[in-house]
């Protein structure tokens, strides 16, 4: 008994499952791709969400970060009135202390303890200390006597002070021959200086002539 293959009928037959089996394949394929494409979509949409996020973010920083400036401003022009405002008041201060020695409310020696820590302040030393010297050749004031005058000493500098409500010619000269012992005592020049809340005319010349600073109270 003999079989006879009808080929052409098996290659149409084997070609059907070909193209059934691509076509089940091609589907798998799409409907992967479609997957695919709505895990990309929605990773882009978590990434603009994030974004829209980020952005908001960053405007509440920048709305920050102007606060803070415009704070700092603030803070800055409070600062700089709190030092004019300290200044005025010290100035009115020392210029109340003036006003009260000169109408008899402060002695000058409360005076002078009055303006003691302005200029302990002002040279930036810790202490005015006081210079006492039994002056038996009589340099400064003709005959023997014991001398006293304020002494600061900042930074190896020798400085001889007085502190005066009043500035006169004699306080120049004084201080002047004051200065002459101390050298001569100490064998080291000092500044010499006289801070004041009233200057005599003509002072300021003769001073400039002896050597010695004078210093008005309202410069400090």
């Amino acid at each position: 008994m003999s079989i006879s293959i009808d080929w052409s009928r098996l290659e149409e037959v084997v070609e059907r499952a070909v193209r059934r089996a691509r076509a089940e394949e091609l589907k798998d394929i799409a409907e992967a791709i479609k997957t695919l494409a709505e895990y990309v979509k929605k990773g882009f949409d978590i990434i603009a969400e994030h974004s829209k996020v980020i952005a908001e973010h960053s405007k509440r920083i920048e709305e920050l970060t102007k606060a803070v400036q415009e704070h700092g401003k603030i803070l800055a022009e409070h600062s700089r009135r709190l030092e004019e405002l300290t200044k005025e008041v010290r100035d009115l201060r020392r210029t109340v202390t003036v006003i009260a020695h000169r109408f008899g409310v402060l002695t000058e020696e409360s005076f002078r303890e009055a303006m003691k820590h302005v200029i302990e302040e002002v040279f930036g030393v810790a202490k005015v200390e006081k210079w006492i010297y039994n002056d038996v050749e009589g340099i400064v004031y003709g005959v023997p006597a014991v001398v006293e005058a304020d002494l600061l000493i900042r930074d190896k500098e020798h400085i001889l002070l007085e502190i005066k409500s009043r500035v006169s010619r004699g306080d120049v000269i004084e201080l002047h021959n004051i200065g002459e012992l101390y050298k001569r005592v100490t064998g080291i020049k000092p500044r010499l200086v006289i801070v004041g809340g009233f200057i005599d005319k003509g002072v300021e010349e003769l001073a400039k002539r002896y050597g010695v600073e004078i210093i008005p109270i309202t410069q400090f």
